[in-house]
């Protein structure tokens, strides 16, 4: 890279906003060259164009809990940070306008003083907004309300043009998944925060027993807000409700889940601690699969059969989502084997499946498959 071009850079972020790519500024392994901290809309606009016309590969970043996902790219020229774009506004009515660099735990902080929130919940803690659509991240409350992106009125972003441009994902307009640029701000819905929260586990030791909870709470309409199970491997695993509303409702409905399950069930005013979070970390493998609930099942007893049953699961077994880490020894070739028996499950079974993360080594070996909005 040229210091003319670092130069530029420089000119459309400010001094300070514009440098040398680090020993940390890397994507799935590989090493940036620049990064860019552009603090407006017309800022991330400007660079984009700039990387245009020089040919940059670029990459968009936020928290970074999420960057390695997907395909490893061949080369990566230039990172655009979205720390600057922070903030919120317009949120005295029923949405809120929000940059998207801001963490999405900040947004929850700020709505809550008003006692509103957003029905998102990403399994990454320290998930940025603009992170947290580009992937379509979803948490246990997606049962209840969608994923981020049906809760997404509209979204401002930046593309290669250099030009900043808004989409609702209708009219010919691209929605999220076709956006070509980077996500600079999103109008999102908001909810009424709860007066009550509470959740109830029991014990399982089987998928066969997830599935047949799974079963009895649509059968008896239980309703909850979210639903998931959590298979750590040998041994037992939990499988965990949690009932939102007024006081009165939520403790009428975990009565009736108590009295159903029978025995002294766990119900707690807080989530067990691996609720809403990925069974797998950044030196593991990790595989998100979607199935019908009524093949999960099946699929996670193949899943084992295939890759041993030391195998983690986790998901949100209401809308079909499971979660898995393999072993962390598991070479190129074996994953491959996984993928391939477990895609032979799934095909048909209308499923589908993806490889989000393995460790830079592993990832240079392997067929990642490029995560963005596949659910």
């Amino acid at each position: 890279m040229t210091d003319p071009l670092l130069d530029e850079l420089v000119g459309i972020c400010g001094p300070g906003f514009a440098r040398p790519a680090r020993s940390v500024d890397k994507v799935a392994g590989q090493d940036a060259s620049l990064v860019a901290v552009p603090a407006t809309a017309r800022s991330a606009a400007a660079v984009l164009r700039l990387a245009a016309e020089h040919g940059l590969a670029v990459r968009a970043r936020g928290a970074g809990s999420k960057i390695d996902w997907g395909r490893r790219p061949e080369r990566v020229d230039l990172i655009i940070d979205t720390a600057r774009l922070n903030g919120m506004w317009n949120h005295e009515g029923d949405t809120a306008t929000v940059a998207a660099g801001t963490p999405v735990a900040a947004v929850q902080a700020a709505l809550r003083l008003s006692g509103r929130r957003l029905a998102t919940d990403p399994p990454s803690p320290r998930a940025t907004v603009g992170g947290m659509l580009a992937v379509n991240e979803s948490g246990p409350l997606r049962l209840r309300f969608a994923s981020p992106a049906a809760q997404t009125v509209s979204v401002e972003y930046a593309d290669s043009s250099g030009e900043v441009r808004d989409s609702d994902g209708e009219d010919g307009r691209p929605g999220i998944a076709e956006i070509d640029g980077v996500l600079t701000a999103a109008v999102l819905r908001l909810e009424e925060l709860p007066a009550a929260r509470r959740w109830i586990g029991c014990p399982v030791a089987t998928p066969a027993d997830v599935s047949e909870l799974i079963t009895r709470a649509v059968a008896e309409e239980w309703e909850p807000h979210g639903m998931e199970a959590d298979l750590p491997g040998p041994g037992g695993g939990t499988f965990v409700l949690l009932f939102e509303g007024d006081e009165t409702e939520v403790a009428a409905r975990v009565k009736r889940v108590a009295a159903a399950w029978g025995g002294e069930p766990m119900t707690a005013p807080e989530p067990p601690p691996w609720w809403g979070r990925y069974p797998f970390g950044r030196g593991d493998v990790g595989l998100r699969i979607a199935a019908r609930s009524r093949d999960l099942q099946a699929v996670a007893y193949s899943l084992r059969d295939i890759a041993g049953p030391t195998v983690a699961i986790r998901g949100s077994v209401g809308v079909g989502t499971l979660h898995a880490a393999l072993p962390p020894e598991t070479t190129a070739n074996r994953v491959r084997e996984i993928v391939s028996g477990l895609q032979q499950v799934l095909v048909g079974r209308r499923g589908r499946l993806a490889v989000v993360s393995a460790p830079p080594e592993l990832a240079a070996e392997i067929e990642m498959i490029e995560l963005r909005h596949l659910f």
